[in-house]
């Protein structure tokens, strides 16, 4: 089945990607991002009905050997459907794929970056990971540590779906370690757990923000406060005086 599952995953999923190929909206779908990658032009939904039915086609439910196989199959055609589509074949398996899956993680985060397949795989694999095998999260920290963006944008996000089981001190150590980063993908990605964090504890991001104002560019500050009232750093204007 590691074998035989990824390459026939594959050959269904692309001979009805064919099928069902926009070149209209392939170019659009280019552009949207900034021509990186080729498309067949096929939008998710449709897309994830060829998906489900070419996986349910391909065999038994795979183990942790086919995952990566497939994932990594997936990774060398050059349009970036079959990535969107081993990106969530991971998430749905992401029981089976296990602690050791997160080292494919990393090279698949660290192969054909950019922020679509990135932040799905940190979000809906690397997140869920974590949060099953808590000693994960070393590698982890080595990862906002590094010097590969995409790494760290992913250990910046990945507590994305925690809600209440957030680690709080983990996510202001990330935003506060990159805080002063020049990229704009760890700019964005800090304000954007912010953000997310501020629905389950707002106070707790207000209280952050404040304290780390004149550290965190105004791209995050922006992001984080959204929803809280605005940047601390932004004056508010004062109201116009009544009409005479």
């Amino acid at each position: 089945m590691a074998h035989g599952y990824p390459r026939d995953l594959l050959e269904r999923v692309l001979g009805d990607y064919e099928a069902a190929r926009d070149p209209e909206r392939a170019a659009a779908m280019s552009r949207y991002m900034r021509d990186r990658f080729p498309f067949f032009g096929i939008a998710a939904p449709a897309r994830r009905v060829i998906d489900r039915r070419a996986q349910a086609e391909a065999g038994p439910p795979p183990d942790a050997s086919a995952l990566a196989a497939a994932a990594r199959t997936a990774w060398s055609d050059p349009r970036r459907e079959p990535q969107y589509m081993a990106s969530e074949l991971l998430a749905r398996h992401v029981g089976v794929v296990g602690p050791a899956g997160l080292d494919l993680c990393a090279e698949l985060i660290t192969t054909k970056s950019w922020w679509d397949t990135v932040d799905a795989i940190a979000a809906h694999v690397v997140g869920p990971l974590v949060r099953t095998t808590p000693g994960l999260v070393g590698e982890v920290d080595r990862w906002a540590r590094g010097d590969d963006m995409w790494l760290a944008r992913a250990a910046i996000i990945h507590q994305l779906g925690f809600r209440e089981r957030t680690d709080a001190g983990r996510l202001f150590e990330y935003a506060r370690l990159r805080g002063g980063d020049e990229e704009f993908f760890i700019r964005k990605a800090i304000g954007w757990s912010l953000r997310q964090y501020a629905r389950t504890d707002p106070d707790a991001v207000r209280a952050f923000v404040a304290a780390h104002a004149t550290s965190l560019s105004p791209l995050s500050r922006a992001e984080a406060m959204k929803h809280l009232g605005g940047d601390p750093l932004r004056p508010t204007r004062p109201p116009a005086p009544p009409d005479p």
